[in-house]
């Protein structure tokens, strides 16, 4: 039940930022990088009595329709849900802080804190299997009918909504939003990486039953050992190999720090764990 509330809550957390990067950094300025917030924000310019939000979740809402009839119902709940919430949000944004105009006078620093906080946003829902839509269906869509991998198909119809971009709102706007389309490949893939590190230890000690006790019982986390030979006396000696979290490495590093002074340790960062006790193998 907690973890259930919190990756709910997460999920929000992310569709919030994702909206928010977007409502007051990028349309203020009419950067239309990518996706179909970028699409909204270039329709806006001709629809210019509908609100952003509005625009946004109907986007939504067609793409969904058309994902369900060309591909069928492989879409995950998260992302259906993060699809309707994520305008809703940009939809309250307006109502609640409607902005006359941008809050930096320098459009750079507009694209660049818009883009963070978004991918920010985004990460934290690709982290938890889901996605903000839009885009991500079409993309889908190109896979399935010509074999189009999904990141090439991401960059084809981002590449087009910037063609519209700089038709729409200058040349000038639309390098700032090719410019946002690739920090944005740069963020999301730094921040997935940032989100899901894990410590690879290795571990040479002559207390090895206490540190593997340790990281069982303490720590519930598995360790595999195995005998080595050392080149310099000969001897052998077993080395621990686990995997933990961050936090859980401190703990693991101080413990065998009061126990045995002379231990070996070598720590790796690893950016993806799968299997029992980290992500799921799906």
């Amino acid at each position: 039940m907690r973890k259930n509330l919190t990756g709910f809550l997460l999920l929000n957390a992310g569709a919030f930022m994702d909206a928010a990067g977007f409502y007051f950094f990028l349309s203020p300025d009419n950067i239309a990088a990518g996706g179909i917030n970028g699409l909204a924000l270039v329709l806006n310019n001709y629809l210019p009595f509908m609100p952003l939000g509005s625009i946004v979740l109907i986007l939504s809402i067609i793409l969904l329709t058309i994902g369900f009839l060309l591909v069928g119902t492989s879409f995950g709940v998260k992302t259906v849900y993060c699809s309707i919430v994520i305008p809703l949000w940009i939809w309250a944004l307006e109502r609640l802080y409607p902005l006359e105009h941008p809050l930096a006078e320098d459009l750079l620093i507009q694209m660049i804190f818009g883009v963070i906080i978004s991918s920010i946003g985004l990460a934290i829902l690709f982290n938890l299997n889901a996605s903000s839509g839009g885009s991500d269906i079409a993309a889908r869509i190109l896979y399935k009918y010509y074999g189009l991998d999904m990141g090439k198909g991401l960059f084809v119809i981002d590449f087009f909504i910037v063609i519209f971009a700089a038709f729409t709102f200058g040349v000038e706007k639309g390098l700032y939003a090719l410019l946002g389309v690739i920090l944005y490949s740069f963020t999301i893939d730094y921040m997935i990486a940032g989100l899901d590190t894990n410590q690879h230890v290795t571990i040479i000690t002559r207390e090895s039953e206490q540190v593997r006790q340790f990281i069982i019982n303490e720590l519930g986390r598995g360790v595999t050992i195995y005998m080595a030979q050392g080149g310099f006396d000969r001897q052998e000696r077993q080395v621990l190999v686990s995997i933990v979290k961050r936090r859980e490495y401190i703990k693991l590093r101080n413990y065998i720090r009061g126990l045995d002074p002379y231990a070996f340790i070598s720590v790796q960062t690893t950016h993806k764990v799968l299997g029992e006790g980290f992500a799921p193998l799906d």
